[in-house]
């Protein structure tokens, strides 16, 4: 087998600022595998670098170059440790071979039914409160899903709230608060109608959210939750968790991730990073195993080079192409 791949620089629609920061761009790595394509997303703050990627993909080019025809078989040659992203990137592409050779998406071979995936929240960054309002405005999505963590988020919620009555709202504080500020701010956003509450606190603070609980909102883990250890471990201190390609390292681990977190009596979450309609319609795949999804990377990016996966306001319309069902148009 062959692997090939390029950097690819992600336009972002408006500045994207979380608690970690802000970007303009996003950078990707696209990858094709015999035909089959993935997508890495480079993400700073969960370890990931284009160096870290692009050793991986060289590891794993050695190692498939002279795989088995079979999807087991070559999943099996896939190599341990190392960037996550760049596994789950290579696990799409085999997918997506296999899906094109059975000449079926990957949702049927699942077994699963696209009618069933949630509609999607649509993300708004950290922003003044009156340029969140009018982009809650302006977006119409009925499910809106809002980044905090600093000073003035009440200010930003009361803004957004105000001008959105109907919508459903969630919160992603992306670690950016200490215990003593959620526990301030939650009953607000209870006041609110916020649905739930993603990610309060640090990863390293995973005893504090014990102390969260039963103050009327339920709460989800994101960052921290990238292997079945993870959700074992964090299953105790929260109600649900998010599940991304590219932190569990592609579409079999996120799945395994998925059906154990149901297991342990958790609400899941489908998510993305800011990623094309490649990565992302390769998670929407799954979509119909979850409770929420969180698909919408490619609406907050001008240059997304794919199509197949579309969007009904925040109906997803899974590809019905074999495999991933993802087309790539000029880069």
């Amino acid at each position: 087998m062959r692997l090939s791949w390029r950097p690819y620089t992600l336009e972002l629609s408006h500045p994207f600022r979380i608690a970690h920061g802000t970007s303009h761009t996003r950078t990707a790595v696209l990858i094709e595998l015999d035909g089959g394509l993935g997508e890495a997303a480079i993400v700073e703050y969960h370890g990931e670098s284009l160096a870290a990627v692009e050793e991986y993909l060289k590891r794993a080019a050695e190692a498939l170059a002279d795989a088995p025809p079979t999807l087991q078989g070559r999943l099996a040659l896939l190599p341990a440790g190392g960037s996550r992203a760049a596994r789950a990137a290579v696990e799409m592409a085999l997918f997506d071979l296999w899906g094109r050779e059975l000449g079926q998406p990957l949702w049927r071979l699942f077994g699963l039914d696209p009618k069933q995936a949630p509609p999607t929240s649509f993300t708004i960054a950290i922003g003044e409160p009156a340029d969140m309002a009018r982009l809650a405005r302006d977006s119409a999505m009925p499910i809106l899903k809002l980044k905090v963590g600093d000073a003035g988020d009440l200010e930003r919620l009361e803004a957004v709230r105000a001008a959105r009555p109907d919508a459903r709202i969630r919160v992603d504080a992306n670690g950016g608060w200490t215990p003593a500020r959620a526990r301030e701010l939650i009953p607000e956003l209870v006041r609110l109608g916020v649905e739930f509450l993603e990610q309060p606190l640090p990863p390293a603070a995973r005893e504090d959210y014990a102390g969260l609980r039963g103050l009327g909102l339920p709460i989800f883990a994101d960052e921290p939750i990238k292997t079945l250890a993870d959700l074992v471990a964090w299953a105790p201190y929260v109600d649900g968790v998010v599940v991304k390609l590219a932190k569990s390292g592609g579409l079999a681990p996120a799945r395994t991730l998925m059906e154990a977190a149901r297991s342990l009596g958790l609400e899941v979450m489908i998510g993305c990073m800011v990623e094309t309609r490649l990565a992302v319609g390769a998670a929407a795949h799954l979509a119909p195993l979850a409770d929420h999804a969180d698909l919408d990377g490619p609406l907050l990016i001008k240059n997304d080079p794919f199509t197949g996966l579309g969007y009904a306001g925040a109906r997803l319309l899974l590809p019905t192409n074999p495999g991933l069902g993802i087309v790539v148009g000029p880069l």
